[in-house]
């Protein structure tokens, strides 16, 4: 009797597939990619126990961006700084949480990568057992000398070689691109390793979801209004129909947009005149979801330009976002330029 098994293929099997096509690859994006899983793995299992060990709720901290250090946070942070700074890829990183520059430890090899990463987004969603994610960006170093600056992270998206984010929910998902398409790999937890289970990701042209924070909507600027006014018109779009979804969790919320198509926005909200280009950090949240959604097929701006194209100036810089299919991103940015 003949038994076929699954083609299986494991996320580590897919980058050296990946990097075979290259003949000048060095192996260095097997390693970074085998640690990000590592540290995805472990945070997962934190997520998965933490209303059972107590890691719930704040530390008691404030982070660089002004808000409670969640434990998961912490643990998260200190999960991915274990998880990288010793492996001889990485010449510095930066973080949501942690203000300046994150050096390498003197004691490890320099590598010619730069990792920006966001450890648990939409953490203040845990205790509501909400999907919460991590985020990464990683560039190539361009300055000279062993030493990373703030220089080699602060590049435009477009000079991404890397970005992905991980979800956890009622499953576990890894999804990244090199530039070369996009990929998702499911957690199989009876063998714990990340499965291919999303080839080749594409958005579709348009879909029929939004995706905002309805509740804001007095504090946008009119050109935002506008659109959103314009997807709800009951006879805007004829054979159309667009609803809203909104989870509030930046990973969840743009992982449907992706699958589905449609778009999220969260546009520069003037209530808050200490965020005056808007709450998305971009090194870390808007140009690696940027990346991966152009890679798809999409589309992601800034109301005005691509993300891609916009030249970081700091390390936690904001910026607004409209990010998802191709004639949805469009439009609104037409609104954008009519209206303001």
């Amino acid at each position: 009797m003949h038994v076929t098994t699954p083609n299986l293929i494991t996320i580590e099997r897919h980058i050296l597939d990946q990097e075979r096509q290259n003949p000048e690859a060095t192996g260095q994006f097997t390693r970074l990619l085998y640690q990000l899983a590592y540290a995805s793995k472990v945070i997962n299992r934190e997520v998965r126990r933490a209303g059972l060990i107590d890691i719930l709720g704040t530390t008691g901290d404030v982070n660089v961006q002004g808000e409670a250090v969640q434990k998961l946070d912490a643990i998260a942070q200190e999960t991915f700084f274990n998880a990288f700074d010793h492996i001889g890829v990485l010449c510095c990183m930066t973080s949501e949480e942690v203000e300046d520059i994150i050096n390498i430890p003197a004691q490890f090899d320099l590598g010619k990568y730069t990792l920006a990463f966001d450890p648990l987004d939409g953490s203040s969603n845990i205790a509501a057992n909400v999907n919460i994610g991590t985020i990464f960006s990683v560039h190539r170093k361009i300055t000279p000398g062993r030493d990373g600056r703030a220089e080699d992270l602060l590049q435009p998206g477009r000079r991404q070689v890397m970005a992905g984010y991980v979800m956890y929910g009622s499953s576990t998902m890894l999804v990244y691109t090199t530039g070369k398409g996009v990929y998702g790999f499911t957690l199989e937890p009876s063998i714990g390793e990340f499965l291919l289970s999303h080839p080749d990701i594409r958005v579709p042209e348009h879909g029929n979801v939004f995706s905002c924070n309805m509740g804001n909507y007095g504090h946008w600027s009119e050109g935002t209004r506008k659109y959103v006014d314009n997807l709800i018109a009951p006879d805007a779009h004829p054979g159309q129909t667009y609803t809203s979804r909104y989870i509030g969790s930046l990973v969840a919320d743009f992982h449907r947009t992706l699958l589905y198509g449609g778009i999220f926005m969260y546009p520069v909200d003037y209530k808050d005149p200490k965020k005056p280009k808007g709450k998305l950090r971009m090194l870390y949240e808007a140009s690696p979801m940027s990346f991966i959604m152009e890679q798809a097929g999409g589309a992601a701006t800034n109301g005005i330009e691509p993300i891609l194209d916009v030249q970081p100036k700091g390390l936690h810089e904001r910026t607004a976002l409209f990010i998802g299919s191709r004639q949805e991103v469009t439009e609104a940015g037409e609104f954008i330029r009519q209206f303001g």
